[in-house]
């Protein structure tokens, strides 16, 4: 993404305000908090997506569009190589390849030696989600870069009449992924965005919205757990079908729909996986460990 900056001249420190964050000299270098805003993985990924940056399909419908930008260190600055980029998105009637062998507009990438990437592709579409409100176009991004956690995003489009009815658009985070689509060269159009990673990321509350509610383990019907938002962070209620007490635990976000509990001592561990469906439905898959090692698996699904 082009930066937009502006420098302060202070006697101790230097602001870099950018398109993405916050730019602070510690004195020795340059260091910010210009994460970019992280979603969940939706009900239209598919891993594996074939590495090709053209998406374009002869005879498809669609206005031609080059996503690019680059991918950054934590420090906002310096470019990172051979980050892992996936794209997916609808094609021109709001539809996703959910099953084909083509992998329909879907596609991976990997960012080159100066942190640049770029997929040449159609414009999404505005759709009706499984006959609710209609979700604004986006693309959706999955990067993945070592020593960082992965980030799952969406892109929304100036302009867009559904943007302002959308909570996961609507959200203040998720100003910064509203892009503006400019003209390029030969009528196609062009959207940037950079990206700079972060070592966590918390899941934005728009996207936690998703995974609230009760859940009824599949093999009984009598073993139950709740998700819950308290202090911005998604708490739960029981852990392994055994109620906690009343106030509930935190959960920590770790990357691709998945919260850990936080800070319990080796080999004790409780992990959460969340899968969300087309149809609406959360399948949550619960994953202790306990202080012999002993591994246990529960799985509970919330909705139809």
């Amino acid at each position: 993404m082009q930066r937009r900056s502006f420098i302060k001249n202070a006697a101790f420190s230097a602001v870099t305000v950018s398109a993405s964050g916050f730019v602070i000299f510690d004195g020795k270098k340059y260091v910010g908090d210009c994460e970019t805003t992280s979603d969940i993985i939706g009900p239209f990924y598919r891993p594996d997506s074939p590495v090709r940056n053209n998406f374009v399909i002869e005879g498809e419908p669609g206005t031609l569009v080059e996503l690019s930008g680059i991918i950054k260190h934590n420090d906002c600055t310096t470019p990172y190589k051979k980050a892992k980029i996936e794209l997916w998105h609808c094609n021109n009637k709001g539809l996703y390849d959910n099953d084909s062998s083509e992998y329909r507009y879907r596609g991976t990438t990997f960012s080159d030696e100066e942190g640049r990437y770029s997929f040449n592709t159609i414009l999404p579409v505005a759709y009706n989600a499984a006959g609710g409100p209609f979700r604004p176009a986006h693309f959706h991004l999955m990067i993945t870069a070592e020593g960082y956690q992965p980030l799952i995003t969406q892109l929304y489009f100036t302009g867009d009449p559904y943007i302002d009815k959308d909570p996961y658009s609507n959200s203040p985070t998720a100003k910064r992924r509203i892009l503006e689509v400019q003209d390029g060269l030969n009528g196609k159009k062009e959207v940037l965005y950079g990206v700079s990673m972060a070592e966590k990321l918390n899941a934005e509350l728009p996207a936690m919205d998703k995974l609230i509610g009760n859940y009824i383990n599949e093999d009984d019907n009598s073993i139950t757990c709740e998700f819950f938002i308290k202090n911005k962070s998604l708490w739960y209620n029981a852990v392994f079908g055994k109620k906690l007490d009343p106030f509930g635990r935190k959960l920590e976000y770790i990357g691709n729909n998945t919260f850990q509990s936080p800070s319990l001592p080796s080999p004790i561990s409780n992990i959460y996986v969340f899968e969300i469906k087309g149809t609406g439905a959360v399948k949550c898959t619960e994953t202790f460990i306990n202080q012999k090692g002993q591994k246990f698996v529960l799985v509970y699904t919330k909705g139809k």
